[in-house]
């Protein structure tokens, strides 16, 4: 009965209320997730001080490495089992699990290792200097030496969990650690607790992923007669047709997350030579940034598993309006977040740190990344939707041209005529070329797919 209920989600619920039960919960653990984000960034600048807040924004890049595995094996895997799922084929769902949890686990341990290692010169790439070093070093051990492989795993285990329909469990994991994070924060990090700076948010991150991960590996235990995600041992296997299927979705996203490094590690060098001040406001920015860039990227992730199973399927015409009721609904409440931001700028940076350099140097950083938000959406949901029906090529070459292309020669561009305000202007310059493009490669795709509607009455 539960499996019955997953398929009627997929084929025969309204697109409103399918939609709503797909991407509400990812929405809401994606924002229950910028707080825990947030508040790294928020208790660490209760201490008003540059330096253990520009540790916190230096150690960005690393994590947002992390999604170059989750994305890899939780999109590769998810869309590979949501596509299988729409074509009945219950073997490939549960082997292709099986493949993306233990490649997941494998990555978290060698990614551990080689950051450990080559800490030193990982250091000085991220652009840590004589006064940012050591709190970034602190920062790092929690985060990446001993954090990297639950930080991978419930990430990707919730990939898998929302591919079958259940959203809600997903979401529940991810908040669980999220709100352990955001309680454990101030008692690491504050004078009043353990006083550990950097390192206390650090710390609370580990635990929270942890619980995150013990959460999925309960859940699957307890369902795992009624569920198809399976990561026994006996079922990986590297079948070509698995491994294309994952990879061939997996590695143009993980792609996209390494250039996503690249891009955020420049842009902090950019902004570190102008001192720990400007560093500091740009991570507190990048932060306040998060709110609607994760709305609409959780609303992209939330719709992938109904996108995947109805075009396996053959129901085009009910994919076709679920996709565009979702980009309706992202750009209108996007628009309304940028002016919200554009006007409020400074009231929100203060929120962070009472610094007046760093409220000057954020709300001037803020007006400018808020211009591209609506133009982002509409990438993310695209990227999401080449993602779901598997054309790796398409989103490979969108997160080529977003940074490779456009946002970093911009950065390049931008701070040489206009020295560190230049940078927040390079994201709006690249999404709004993406943006057009994304649009006209999806009109292209629904055209195609029109041609062979099997359901084109479907409502």
């Amino acid at each position: 009965m539960q499996n019955e209920g997953k398929q009627a989600l997929f084929e025969t619920t309204p697109i409103p209320r399918a939609v709503a039960q797909l991407a509400v919960p990812t929405i809401l653990s994606s924002l229950v997730m910028i707080l825990y984000n947030l508040a790294d960034t928020y208790f660490v600048g209760m201490l008003n001080d540059p330096v253990e807040n520009a540790a916190v924004t230096l150690v960005a890049p690393i994590l947002l490495a992390f999604n170059a595995v989750n994305n890899l094996f939780g999109v590769g895997s998810s869309s590979m089992m949501s596509r299988a799922l729409g074509k009945k084929d219950y073997d490939t769902v549960s082997r292709s699990s099986s493949f993306g949890f233990y490649c997941s686990l494998f990555c978290g341990i060698l990614f551990s290792l080689l950051c450990t290692v080559w800490k030193e010169p990982l250091l000085a790439l991220l652009g840590t200097d004589g006064q940012t070093m050591q709190a970034t070093e602190a920062y790092m051990k929690w985060t990446v030496t001993f954090g990297a492989v639950p930080s991978i795993l419930n990430v990707v285990l919730a990939y898998m969990v929302r591919s079958e329909g259940a959203a809600f469990h997903a979401s529940f994991g991810t908040m669980s650690g999220c709100f352990l994070n955001i309680v454990l924060d101030p008692i690491f990090i504050l004078p009043w607790g353990l006083d550990m700076g950097a390192a206390g948010a650090g710390l609370a991150t580990f635990l929270s992923n942890c619980v995150a991960c013990l959460y999925f590996l309960v859940l699957l235990w307890i369902k795992r007669g009624s569920t198809y995600v399976c990561i026994q041992p006996q079922k990986f296997c590297l079948k070509k047709q698995i491994v294309l299927g994952v990879c061939g979705v997996g590695v143009p996203a993980s792609i996209q997350n390494l250039l996503n490094v690249t891009g955020m590690t420049i842009l902090n060098n950019f902004t570190s030579g102008f001192g720990a001040d400007a560093v500091a406001a740009m991570g507190i920015v990048q932060k306040i940034n998060m709110v609607p860039m994760y709305i609409g990227m959780g609303l992209s992730q939330g719709i992938m598993p109904l996108v995947s199973f109805n075009y396996a399927s053959g129901n085009f015409e009910r994919m076709k309006r679920a996709i565009w009721f979702a980009a309706k609904a992202t750009v209108s409440f996007i628009v309304l977040i940028s002016v919200g931001y554009y006007f409020g700028a400074e009231p929100l940076t203060r929120l962070f740190m009472e610094n007046e350099s760093i409220i000057a140097y954020g709300s001037r950083f803020l007006r400018g990344f808020c211009l591209g938000l609506p133009f982002l959406a509409i990438d993310f949901l695209a990227v999401g939707v080449f993602q779901a029906v598997g054309m790796g090529k398409e989103s490979l070459l969108f997160a080529i041209m977003r940074k490779v292309v456009l946002e970093i020669p911009a950065l390049y561009v931008l701070n040489y005529f206009f020295p560190l305000y230049g940078l927040a202007y390079a994201q709006v310059t690249a999404e709004v070329v993406l943006a057009t493009a994304a649009v006209g490669v999806l009109l292209n795709l629904f055209r195609k797919l029109e041609k062979t509607d099997p359901f084109p009455q479907d409502h």
